[in-house]
């Protein structure tokens, strides 16, 4: 018995990141870093187990309004969009430098600038002060420290109490892979949490499926009263004997 408590310590030490590592690494390789995934047939350049635990957190939460900076190909938008419809619930804004799609959508509203400019802040302010709640953003557009951190600034206090902020692609800073585009999201996050109290990570979220491009990506804002980021499984578990299935 002490034998397999010593293994299972050395296992979980030393072979299990490695493990975690190897095959992340096969994966992103095999998948060229899931650029050819697609949603409906639109290309929607995301890891799927971070997409599935998106989707999660979008049911639940239930936004009125999802923020997202990184419009890309814009399949990640109709992604949400569908969700939406599913739910007859809650409207997109999207950002990009530029437009890379021809897609539209009743429920995705596209804005081409930067999303730090005077001009885009005024217009997502706005909506975010029309919308009576929550509001959700995602973060995924230019991934370099300080735009990432820039764009916290700007986008953090539109997130409602209970809701969350997403940021991706933490793993820039993680995997070797990505070490040439570092520093990347990773130390904006932690420059974040240590100036503020009113944003936690959500530690179930990020590492739900053992690998994960989003490292402390997921940034829940504390609801008044509450200390704690309450558990994911519990969540699912309610959120199901309430009728969502």
């Amino acid at each position: 018995m002490v034998g397999r408590r010593l293994l299972r310590k050395m296992y979980d030490r030393l072979l299990r990141p490695t493990v975690h590592s190897l095959f992340f690494r096969e994966l992103i390789v095999q998948t060229r870093n899931f650029g050819a995934m697609t949603w409906l047939g639109y290309p929607i350049w995301q890891n799927v187990l971070d997409l599935w635990t998106i989707q999660e957190t979008i049911a639940l939460v239930r936004p009125g309004l999802l923020i997202e900076s990184g419009t890309n190909r814009g399949g990640s938008s109709m992604f949400f969009a569908n969700l939406f419809d599913l739910m007859e619930h809650g409207e997109i804004v999207t950002i990009d430098v530029q437009r890379l799609h021809d897609l539209s959508h009743s429920r995705i509203t596209y804005l081409i600038g930067s999303s730090t400019s005077k001009e885009i802040l005024e217009i997502v302010r706005k909506r975010a002060a029309a919308c009576p709640g929550p509001i959700m953003v995602i973060l995924d557009s230019d991934h370099a420290r300080d735009h990432v951190r820039r764009e916290l600034e700007c986008y953090a206090p539109l997130v409602t109490p209970g809701s969350y902020c997403l940021v991706q692609d933490g793993v820039i800073d993680t995997l070797s892979a990505f070490r040439d585009d570092r520093p990347g999201p990773l130390p904006a996050i932690e420059d974040f949490l240590r100036s503020t109290d009113d944003f936690e990570v959500d530690t179930e979220r990020c590492e739900r499926f053992l690998i994960t491009h989003h490292p402390k990506g997921w940034l829940r804002r504390k609801p008044a009263g509450r200390t704690s980021t309450p558990d994911l499984s519990r969540e699912l578990t309610a959120a199901q004997r309430g009728g969502r299935k």
